[in-house]
C-alpha cells in the first residue's frame, strides 16, 4: 500500500523535522557549554547541564506518551518544537541557562514519542526497521552537524551560535506543518493526573512481564547512559589527554562518533531483520571494550578511528533494539506509551550514569580512570543480561 512505503511524504517531513530539531538540540548544547565557560562556571556545572535537560523527560514520561496518542502526531511535534523554541530564545536572551535548558528537555521529552510513535504509523513490517535506521541516521548526522556547528561557531562568537539554535527550532516548527494530519491511535485516554498514573503503571507492568522486552528496554537504556556519559568524558578527556583548550575538539571527536553510529545503523538495517533482532547484542559488549581501549591511549588518529569504531558498534546495537521496541510496544499499548516507558528507562539510566560521572569528578579521578570503568561496566552488564536472556530461552 502507498501509505506504508518507505520513503512517503510522511517519511520524509518526519525526517526533516528531526533533523532540524536535533541539530539544534546537540548545537546548543556545546554553545550553552561555551557560554558557561565564559561565565567561569565550575566543572561540575557541565553534568549539571546535562541533568536539566534529562529531569523533564523523567517527571513528563507518565503523560507525554499518552498525549502523543490522543492527538495526531504531527501536531504533538509541533507542540514540542514550540516549547524547544521558547527554551533556547531565553538562553539567547541571557536568561538562565539552564532553566532554559530545562525547557528545550520539556519539549524533547513531549517530541520524543510522537517522533518514534509516527513511524508506526507511517511504514509497516520490516520497512519498520528501515525507517527506523532511517531516522536514526537522520538524528545522527544532525547530531554531527550540530555539535560541529555548535562548537566551532561558539569557538567565533557564542551569542551567533545561540541564534543559529533559535533558527533551526524554528525550521524544525515550520517543517512540522508539512506533516500529514493522522488520526489520533487512542481516543478513550483520562485527563485525570491519577488515571494517566495509573494508566503509564499498568503499561509499564505489561510491557516488562515479557523478558525481551525487558532486555530491549535496559539495552536501549545501557546506550543513551553510555552516550550522554561518552560525551562528557571527551569533552575532559581532550585537555587533559590532548592539552587541547578550545571547544571545537571535542565537538570533532564527538562527531565522529556520530558518523560510526550512521554506519553501525545502515549495516543493522541490511543484515538485521525485524525477527532476529536479538543477534545485536554482542556489537553491545564489544563497544564497551572499545570505550576501554579508547580510554587507554592518546594518540588522535587512533582516536579518531576507535570513535568511529564505538558509534559503528553502538548504532548496530541501538537500531534493531528500537524496531523490536516499537512493534511490540505498538501491538501491546500503542506506540506513544510504548515511547514514553522507554523515555523512563532510558532517562533513568542517563541520571545514573551521569550521578556516577559526576561523583567521579567530585573525588578527582582521572579521565582515563573513569572511562577504563564506565567502558568496563558497560560490557559487563549487557555480557549479563544477554546470559539472563538465554537461560531464559532455554528454560
Amino acid at each position: 500500500m502507498k501509505q506504508h512505503s518507505l520513503l512517503n511524504k510522511g517519511m520524509v517531513t518526519t525526517m526533516l523535522a528531526q533533523f532540524f530539531s536535533a541539530f539544534a538540540d546537540n548545537a546548543i548544547f556545546f554553545a550553552i557549554l561555551a557560554f558557561i565557560k565564559n561565565l567561569h562556571y565550575p566543572a561540575w556545572s557541565q553534568s549539571v547541564l546535562q541533568i536539566s535537560f534529562v529531569v523533564p523527560f523523567i517527571i513528563l514520561c507518565p503523560f507525554v506518551g499518552q498525549i502523543a496518542d490522543s492527538i495526531s502526531k504531527g501536531k504533538a511535534m509541533m507542540i514540542s518544537n514550540s516549547i524547544k523554541l521558547l527554551g533556547a530564545s531565553c538562553i539567547y536572551l541571557n536568561i538562565n541557562p539552564f532553566v532554559g535548558y530545562f525547557l528545550i528537555g520539556v519539549g524533547a521529552a513531549a517530541y520524543s514519542p510522537a517522533k518514534y510513535g509516527i513511524l508506526g504509523e507511517l511504514t509497516t513490517g520490516d520497512n519498520l526497521v528501515k525507517a527506523n535506521g532511517l531516522i536514526e541516521a537522520s538524528t545522527i548526522a544532525a547530531i554531527l552537524l550540530g555539535s560541529l556547528a555548535g562548537g566551532h561557531i561558539a569557538d567565533f562568537n557564542v551569542g551567533v551560535s545561540l541564534l543559529a539554535c533559535v533558527l533551526m527550532y524554528g525550521l524544525a516548527l515550520i517543517t512540522n506543518f508539512f506533516i500529514p494530519k493522522l488520526p489520533a491511535v487512542r481516543q478513550n485516554i483520562s485527563w485525570q493526573f491519577i488515571g494517566m498514573l495509573k494508566n503509564f503503571v499498568n503499561i509499564i507492568k505489561i510491557i516488562f512481564t515479557n523478558k525481551q522486552n525487558a532486555f530491549a528496554f535496559l539495552g536501549t537504556s545501557l546506550f543513551w547512559g553510555a552516550g550522554i556519559t561518552l560525551r562528557l568524558l571527551l569533552i575532559s578527556w581532550v585537555p587533559d589527554v590532548l592539552n587541547i583548550h578550545d571547544n571545537a575538539t571535542p565537538t570533532n571527536l564527538y562527531a565522529v562518533v556520530a558518523i560510526g553510529i550512521v554506519i553501525g545503523a545502515g549495516l543493522a538495517s541490511t543484515f538485521i531483520s525485524i525477527n532476529n533482532t536479538l543477534r545485536c547484542i554482542p556489537a553491545g559488549i564489544m563497544m564497551g571494550i572499545a570505550v576501554i581501549a579508547f580510554t587507554l591511549q592518546s594518540n588522535i588518529i587512533l582516536s579518531y578511528i576507535l570513535l568511529i569504531v564505538i558509534g559503528a558498534l553502538g548504532g548496530f546495537f541501538l537500531v534493531p533494539l528500537n524496531a523490536f521496541i516499537q512493534k511490540t510496544g505498538k501491538d501491546l499499548v500503542g506506540a506513544g506509551g510504548v515511547i514514553s516507558v522507554q523515555n523512563l528507562s532510558e532517562y533513568s539510566a542517563m541520571m545514573i550514569m551521569l550521578g556516577l560521572y559526576t561523583l567521579a569528578v567530585t573525588l578527582n579521578l582521572s579521565v582515563t580512570a573513569i572511562g577504563f570503568c564506565f567502558g568496563s561496566l558497560f560490557a559487563l552488564v549487557i555480557f549479563l543480561l544477554w546470559l539472563g536472556l538465554k537461560n531464559n530461552e532455554s528454560h
